[in-house]
């Protein structure tokens, strides 16, 4: 759904909004981040910010059923690949915004950075009759039989990621493990809320990729769960920030970027449990020197999609 969010502080300041920039913004999750960025922002500059929130997939194809008639000046993905692929493609334009010199080489790029980071992690319902699991191997005991979710990582960016991840760190482990959790009865329900809730719900027992920054504030507002995060590793998930080359407001683009990426916007990053991409911007939660990170060939990964979520498919889903 595209909604338009302004503020307006005084009656003298309709004067100025009625001539100001508009800025319209997609973005995957979370929602109550991009209405809080699109707020402070036109509070900040009488930009009036018009937002679209969706899950990657979404956005993705929103930009390119637009194609022929771009609509969107800036974009946030769940999925620092379809960066790599945009960029590629000649779709982003360059710009490095000056609140970026703290922001790790890794999380960013000429033409996009990382607005903030998740990780993938297991999330544990606390009052199930299961044991708190540990590693990504242990959800294969019996004891977890029909008990676990997984994220479709054909429809979660983060769960592909995951799963390009445990290959590049395992091999053919790595499927071997997945067939393993295939055969104890897991279910792959959907993205990211389709998995989850039914952990929430004490239906299912454990969720096996979660994206961990939801599940921090679950627990924080009383969930009984708990996010692990195995010692042999997990993925981590960068959130590009993007122009695109089209934008015909580049100047409120770049300005927006600048604000997402100040102190105060990376603040009310921070308080959705994602990890600020600034290192030196406290968080609410463990941060990436905390994690043990698996390394991924984020181009490879992205060349050979289809060909893993093939093999997922046929290892899990329709085994």
């Amino acid at each position: 759904m595209l909604r338009t969010t302004a503020i307006v502080a005084s009656i003298g300041l309709l004067g100025t909004m009625a001539h100001a920039d508009t800025l319209t913004f997609y973005t995957a999750g979370p929602g109550g981040l991009a209405d809080a960025l699109a707020e402070a922002f036109e509070a900040e500059t009488g930009i009036t910010v018009n937002v679209f929130q969706g899950s990657t997939g979404q956005v993705m194809a929103r930009l390119e059923a637009e194609e022929a008639n771009p609509q969107a000046d800036v974009v946030v993905s769940a999925s620092w690949g379809s960066a790599e692929d945009m960029h590629a493609r000649g779709l982003l334009m360059e710009y490095t915004s000056a609140h970026a010199q703290t922001v790790p080489d890794f999380l960013k790029h000429s033409h996009y950075a990382a607005q903030g980071v998740s990780a993938l992690a297991m999330v544990w319902n606390s009052q199930s009759d299961v044991p708190r699991p540990e590693e990504w191997s242990d959800l294969t005991d019996e004891v977890y039989r029909d008990l676990i979710t997984m994220p479709d990582p054909s429809q979660s960016g983060a769960a592909f990621d995951l799963v390009a991840g445990l290959e590049a760190a395992m091999g053919d482990d790595a499927w071997n493990l997945l067939a393993a959790l295939a055969d104890n009865d897991m279910i792959v329900p959907g993205p990211n809320a389709a998995a989850l809730n039914p952990v929430l719900q004490g239906a299912k027992a454990v969720v096996f990729g979660a994206v961990d920054y939801i599940s921090y504030g679950q627990a924080e507002s009383g969930e009984s769960i708990e996010v692990i995060s195995p010692a042999s590793g997990t993925v981590i998930a960068p959130r590009p920030m993007m122009i695109l080359e089209s934008s015909a407001n580049a100047d409120s683009a770049k300005a927006f970027v600048d604000f997402v990426l100040s102190d105060a916007g990376q603040a009310l990053v921070a308080q959705t449990y994602l990890m600020p991409a600034r290192t030196d911007v406290e968080g609410l939660r463990p941060g990436i020197s905390d994690l043990t990170i698996i390394d991924v060939d984020a181009d490879a990964a992205t060349a050979r999609r289809d060909e893993i979520i093939a093999r997922f498919n046929e290892t899990v889903i329709n085994r």
